[in-house]
């Protein structure tokens, strides 16, 4: 990749193997061996080059930047499901001491690419996420889980809140990341899981540990005593699609618009 002018608007992707220190010698060895063949693999049926990405190693972890060109909605989706994927395959030839857990992140900003790597504030955000209590708990809670994913509030609004992505926004609970001076909203994935169910206390925005899709519209004036509640929140998960190839002679038909849940 030539060299970026200065800073340079990019993504950020950060993954670490979980409790990588607390293994002997050979199994570390092993671990960085394998780790960039997992996540070339799944950049390759995602439909991505990593050949293209810039990539700062470090044992167990990887740092990589990618000038932002339209396909972050793909490392969101595409790239994600297949390195879970690709985790599962290698992890069911292992005994469970041997499984390799990651935590991952995605951010944007701008990055320059430096005399010892990358520097600006979207890399040492990116670090500080990776980092975080969330991402740590989110394995630990779930040890059945090969990895957690941390979107930046930037990616997540751009990419799954703006409906690119076959994710929704109930995949994700919105958590508060505080590491050292570093503090920021982000959105907790966790595949093996699916969407959260987590119920929602306050109306209005999401509060932490609260999905988007969580939070329900006020009752509507004049339904008290129904116990109805009229909620404009688009829920794909309620809506059945048929999908008719070629010409239809739809007169005299009648197409009527509702929700499972009425």
């Amino acid at each position: 990749m030539a060299a970026w002018p200065d800073f340079y608007p990019c993504t950020c992707i950060a993954v670490d193997a979980q409790a990588y220190g607390s293994n002997n010698d050979r199994r570390q060895s092993e671990i960085q061996h394998d780790l960039p063949r997992l996540l070339d693999r799944a950049a390759r049926r995602a439909g991505l080059d990593r050949q293209q990405w810039q990539i700062q190693r470090k044992g167990d972890e990887q740092l990589a930047v990618r000038p932002l060109d339209g396909k972050e909605p793909r490392l969101v989706d595409d790239y994600v499901r297949h390195l879970v994927g690709e985790l599962g395959d290698y992890n069911a030839q292992r005994v469970p001491e041997a499984r390799m857990r990651l935590r991952a992140v995605i951010h944007q900003g701008l990055v320059e690419l430096a005399d010892n790597g990358f520097a600006g504030t979207a890399v040492v955000a990116t670090a500080r996420l990776l980092n975080s209590d969330p991402l740590y708990g989110a394995l630990a809670t779930h040890p059945e889980s090969d990895l957690a994913l941390l979107l930046s509030d930037e990616v997540f609004r751009s990419t799954v809140a703006g409906g690119h992505t076959t994710l929704s926004t109930g995949d994700f609970r919105r958590v508060t990341v505080r590491v050292k001076e570093f503090e920021a909203t982000a959105w907790l994935h966790v595949p093996a899981l699916g969407a959260p169910t987590v119920a929602s206390h306050e109306p209005g925005a999401a509060e932490e540990g609260e999905s988007v899709a969580d939070r329900t519209e006020p009752a509507a004036a004049g339904g008290a005593g129904s116990g109805a509640r009229i909620s404009n929140e688009y829920r794909a998960d309620n809506v059945n699609v048929t999908n008719v190839a070629g010409p239809v002679d739809a007169r005299g038909a009648v197409f009527g618009f509702g929700s499972v849940g009425g």
